[in-house]
């Protein structure tokens, strides 16, 4: 088949999700010619997330419709080097995004800043605890960025999105009402937090009494109508309950379509192409430049696309996938300890109970956002002494409702049936007088979890799948007993007339099956230096200068957090550079 090549331009973007958007808005608005390739559909809030077609649980929250074909492309998954690792059929812990806006049209809406601390880990133990802490077998280490440095691009990414909250630290004020462990911060949030649910105020007084800190989260779910710096307007969330796994019809949820891409649309020097699965970034004889990518369109051709600089802003996942398909970057060995690409893969560890009352308490479930909670952040990161614990991370932990959806948000105590009378008494009992509250844990990177090529199993288009090498350790289980053990104090101030807990313990194996979260991280991480890491803090390959990484997997290890607001942060932070340093002077921007 012949190849058909297009004429060069000036940026090609590979992904057009939250960083991928981030990236073509900042560059297109410097002047140059940009062309995003997006391997799935066009999608929009009109027509695609219009109401009462996206209230629709079945198609979009059981079968899955935004979300990537597992049998065009997967991932292969085993828990350890010694196994066989096999292809993973039907998504479930994870769900990673597809069409034009990515995860970030279909998520939550959880828009939080990284702790200073959470951004120089390793340094903060050893400082703290000392070097022998760290088990021998975790590769924790700093993200090479300081959270100074970041700040004023976390605002940035916040004032896109309108994100409702309550600052906790205003230049280094403590604020009532806020997050008193969050790092200090310029601005308050652009618009007011959202309106806690009944469900969050008896968490809030609960943890209050045992002397923590609770907050309202910060959301991307706005609590009124806001229009944001490039002009987009967006709505106040009518609290309908169809977020997560769904696009937001009300405007009121941000996502590329609702705060970037329409006035990214409106520039002329921007060309978007979909159905466009990039399968190699193209270097030249030396290795060291980027020359393009090729892509393959809908048609089934092999295109290629001249390019003098490439983003690289795809799903964690696909980010890795192709720097090792297209051979740039040193494969990570296990055995040997050498190598950084597909190093340090992480994902999180949570925990969560719920909790059934008299009918005399009534929580209405129908009412919720993807993001509405009240919070403590007292057990995150290193808001608390680990001295005598023996884990390094921590959790936050909160009370919400994100939706009462006939299918997959039913909350019954242990033991009802599956199906049956039984079962309809259960619902009927227990739907409006029961809560939930969960932890959301940090994981970790170590030697024996990893992402590589699968030597086995290939795409629908003849490409090696990713292998995923995972499973829980002991550092993890600690910290979520730990964890679960304050969420128990605090239900137990609550009193409930029955709690159920749901906890992994040790033994337990990382297990595909039940959603967990799709916040999974590194394989293509960031650091001081071309021996520990993919990219610099610009999110810039080490070895090839002009192709930039974006997005979660540059994540060093997995924070508790919701990584969005890192990912947005940190493609601004590198959209600045290229900006402001690289245009001028191409080639590397710090000396490796």
């Amino acid at each position: 088949m012949n190849i058909i090549k297009k004429k060069p331009v000036d940026v090609v973007v590979i992904g057009l999700g939250w960083s991928g958007s981030i990236m073509a808005m900042e560059l297109a608005e410097a002047g140059l010619e940009v062309v995003a390739l997006e391997r799935g559909e066009q999608r929009d809030t009109y027509p695609d997330f219009a109401f009462p077609r996206m209230a629709d649980e079945l198609t979009y929250g059981i079968r899955l419709k935004l979300f990537q074909q597992a049998a065009k492309e997967t991932v292969t998954v085993r828990h350890t080097s010694a196994e066989f690792a096999v292809p993973y059929r039907q998504f479930g812990a994870f769900l990673p995004g597809n069409n034009v806006g990515g995860a970030g049209s279909h998520w939550n809406g959880m828009h939080w800043r990284a702790l200073p601390t959470d951004l120089k880990m390793r340094s903060t133990v050893i400082e703290r605890y000392g070097e022998k802490f760290i088990p021998a077998d975790m590769t924790v280490q700093d993200h090479g960025v300081t959270y100074e440095e970041l700040e004023p691009f976390f605002d940035k990414f916040e004032k896109v999105c309108g994100t409702s909250g309550q600052a906790g630290n205003v230049q280094g004020n403590i604020i009532a009402g806020g997050n008193p462990f969050d790092g200090p911060r310029q601005n308050q949030f652009p618009t007011p937090p959202q309106k806690q649910l009944y469900s969050g105020n008896l968490f809030g007084a609960a943890a209050k009494s045992l002397g923590f800190h609770p907050f309202p989260g910060p959301a991307d779910n706005l609590s009124e109508s806001y229009v944001n710096p490039y002009g987009v307007q967006m709505g106040a969330c009518n609290y309908c309950g169809y977020c997560e796994r769904f696009g937001c019809f009300n405007y009121s949820k941000s996502s590329p379509q609702t705060t970037i891409l329409p006035a990214l649309y409106q520039k002329k020097n921007f060309t978007l192409r979909t159905r466009s699965q990039v399968v190699k970034i193209n270097t030249d004889s030396s290795g060291k430049k980027a020359t393009g990518v090729t892509y393959i369109d809908a048609y089934g051709q092999e295109i290629e696309q001249p390019a003098d600089l490439v983003i690289l802003s795809a799903f964690q996942l696909h980010n890795v996938r192709l720097l090792l398909l297209s051979g740039i970057g040193k494969p990570y060995d296990v055995k040997t300890g050498e190598g950084v690409v597909g190093k340090n893969f992480a994902y999180q560890m949570n925990s969560g109970m719920s909790l059934f009352f008299d009918k005399d308490r009534h929580f209405n479930p129908f009412i919720g956002t993807g993001a509405i909670a009240t919070i403590i952040d007292d057990f995150n990161g290193e808001n608390f002494d680990h001295s005598q614990l023996g884990f390094i991370g921590g959790a936050y932990i909160s009370a919400g409702n994100s939706g009462g959806r006939p299918i997959q948000q039913m909350r019954l105590p242990t033991g009802t049936p599956n199906w049956g009378g039984p079962w309809k008494q259960g619902i009927k009992d227990s739907y409006l007088h029961s809560m939930g509250i969960g932890s959301e844990g940090s994981v970790m990177p170590y030697k024996q979890c990893y992402l590589d090529l699968d030597p086995t199993y290939k795409d629908v288009n003849g490409y090696p799948l990713l292998r995923m090498t995972f499973d829980w350790q002991d550092n993890e289980y600690k910290m979520t007993d730990y964890v679960t053990g304050k969420m128990k104090d605090i239900a137990r101030v609550m009193n409930p007339k029955m709690l159920s807990v749901s906890q992994l313990k040790p033994g337990d194996h990382f297990d595909v099956r039940p959603y967990q979260s799709t916040h999974i991280t590194g394989g293509a991480i960031m650091g001081d230096s071309p021996k520990n890491s993919v990219v610099n803090k610009y999110l810039q390959s080490w070895d090839v200068p002009n192709l930039f990484v974006l997005g979660a997997s540059c994540f060093p290890q997995n924070l508790a957090y919701n990584p969005t607001g890192m990912v947005g942060a940190t493609a601004y932070f590198a959209a600045h550079a290229i900006r402001t340093q690289y245009l001028a002077n191409p080639g590397p921007l710090i000396q490796a």
